[in-house]
């Protein structure tokens, strides 16, 4: 089975990669529920990174590797974009998203309540961001 995707950052590709993420975890038998948390929180990280560290440069690229050890899946996703200053984040209140109807902003904090683990690493100019989830 592939476990690696490149795509170049086009919001077009979030597709490519929900459907490789789909099919990767399908053979789990994870919960319906699960296993679209899982693929909206991946999703979400390389939404980000195409339209926020990349600003939707085709000529960039965005890898995503997903490997599964001790029941515990992990997605891999780099690219060479700016860095994500996770020191300077402020986590949104989302109750107060909601009353105002503001869209937007709360995609790191749903991926933060969604993962078990979330890290973001630069080296260089290679950014990398890991996310863990525990599915047994």
């Amino acid at each position: 089975m592939n476990n690696t995707i490149t795509v170049n950052c086009t919001k077009k590709n979030l597709k490519q990669i929900r459907d490789f993420v789909t099919e990767y975890l399908a053979g789990f038998q994870l919960s319906d529920i699960l296993m679209n948390q899982i693929v909206l929180a991946v999703d979400e990280i390389c939404a980000n990174l195409i339209i926020h560290a990349n600003h939707e440069d085709p000529s960039k690229y965005i890898s995503l590797a997903v490997s599964e050890k001790n029941n515990t899946v992990k997605f891999e996703i780099t690219d060479n974009g700016e860095a994500f200053r996770r020191s300077e984040y402020k986590e949104p209140n989302i109750d107060e998203h909601v009353r105002i109807g503001k869209k937007g902003g709360v995609g790191i904090a749903l991926v933060n309540r969604i993962m078990d683990k979330v890290e973001f690493e630069t080296a260089g100019t290679k950014n990398t961001c890991l996310l863990y989830k525990k599915i047994k």
